[in-house]
């Protein structure tokens, strides 16, 4: 369970967000400049709220009252970008292993071999990441975040960087992650069709806050 009640200040512009997630995936819904991956960073611990709480199963990952912020390395959770940002000079299975060795994990090779076929990337273990398709990186890039055993999978923007046709290529990817990896996670989006395949719970935020809370059908109510 996510539990976030946080207040930021960002120059002019402010954050006041509080939601509880225990969903399989949270959707962050909200147009460009709402706040959403400011909100996200500060999940991740790359932001620190100036006030409130953030905590994660229990454990209290942000008490800026009490001067908690576990940093970001000890938080265990995965974190999915837009541009996928693999390391070009590595072949898709050195990056695919760069996450579990930056976490000092054991090699798992029954559970790397579950990620590649879920994904669908066992195919493209011997290729530098220029030689693959915008989709083809951003499955890696799941793959990576996945292979860290993350409690957690913060994905913000995944497909915002690629064409109609990619995205309708590896949206089923993101449903079959949802379905069967048993990661929770936060996805962002600006997208209400991408919200109402994947999300099971709707946070929508406008400029800095929360104005809906719950299941698809608020996207229509926003």
């Amino acid at each position: 369970m996510l539990r976030v009640d946080i207040s930021k200040q960002l120059g002019k512009f402010s954050i006041e967000a509080a939601f509880t997630s225990e969903g399989r995936v949270t959707g962050l819904f909200g147009a460009s400049g709402a706040g959403k991956t400011s909100l996200v960073n500060m999940i991740a611990g790359l932001l620190r709220p100036d006030r409130g709480v953030i905590a994660l199963d229990g454990e209290t990952l942000d008490d800026a009252a009490a001067g908690v912020h576990v940093p970001p390395h000890f938080r265990r959770i995965g974190y999915v970008f837009q541009d996928a940002r693999l390391f070009p000079h590595l072949n898709v299975r050195q990056n695919l292993d760069y996450g579990r060795r930056m976490n000092r994990l054991v090699d798992d090779p029954a559970q790397r071999k579950r990620v590649t076929d879920l994904l669908d990337v066992g195919n493209l273990l011997d290729r530098r990441p220029g030689q693959l398709s915008g989709g083809e990186r951003q499955r890696v890039a799941l793959g990576r975040a996945l292979l860290s055993k993350p409690r957690l999978l913060l994905l913000d923007e995944p497909l915002g960087s690629l064409d109609e046709g990619r995205k309708v290529e590896i949206l089923p990817y993101f449903v079959r992650l949802r379905d069967e990896a048993n990661v929770p996670m936060v996805y962002v989006s600006h997208d209400a069709a991408e919200m109402r395949q994947l999300a099971t719970q709707i946070v929508m935020l406008r400029n800095g806050r929360v104005t809906a809370l719950g299941g698809v059908k608020v996207l229509t109510a926003g």
